[in-house]
């Protein structure tokens, strides 16, 4: 791994586990193994360095979305396996703890990528909900757009309470309580 990787790799994981104060230029050098020199070498300072991660954790998260949501499956399916699908609940989510950051939130160049994540999945949720409602498998009465974000926000919401109980009951309780008030407002799952 080249020194640029590293350096971004280190910072990545300083971020999510310290935040961005947290994360000071000599931590990522010892973490990355990397010089002084060769940090300033490669990237302007720290926030070049924090905004090159953030986005490579951004883009990582969309492609993991990705996966499971243009995955197989029915909508509600595809919703199921986002919403089950394996992930570091005690830890929290890499782009959702950035939104707590009050540095990162300051900054409208550091929150860009976090924001437009956080927008592309709601988008992309309220579409699978639409398209859950033209094959009759989410009641019309749905909005998609509120959906999507419900979803966003049960899985953001039960990170912290998972981190708050250092169990991850009530991550897995809300997505549990959110695929059971889905399966209501489908009709082809009031039968099931």
């Amino acid at each position: 791994m080249s020194t640029p990787e590293r350096l971004i790799e280190a910072t990545r994981e300083l971020l999510w586990e310290r935040g961005y104060v947290g994360t000071s230029p000599k931590a990522i050098q010892q973490q990355a193994g990397a010089g002084q020199g060769s940090m300033y070498h490669h990237f302007a300072g720290k926030p070049d360095l924090a905004l090159a991660a953030i986005r490579r954790t951004a883009e990582e998260m969309r492609a993991t979305a990705e996966g499971v949501l243009g995955g197989p499956g029915s909508p509600y399916e595809r919703v199921e396996a986002y919403l089950r699908r394996e992930r570091d609940v005690l830890r929290g989510c890499p782009i959702g703890r950035l939104t707590m950051d009050p540095d990162v939130v300051a900054s409208e160049e550091l929150r860009a990528p976090v924001d437009e994540t956080l927008d592309w999945l709601r988008e992309r949720l309220a579409g699978i909900v639409e398209e859950g409602q033209e094959r009759g498998e989410f009641a019309p009465s749905l909005d998609g757009e509120e959906i999507a974000a419900t979803i966003v926000a049960t899985v953001q919401g039960g990170y912290v309470l998972a981190r708050a109980s250092g169990s991850t009951a009530a991550f897995d309780a809300g997505v549990r309580g959110l695929l059971s008030l889905l399966a209501v407002n489908s009709p082809a799952r009031t039968d099931a």
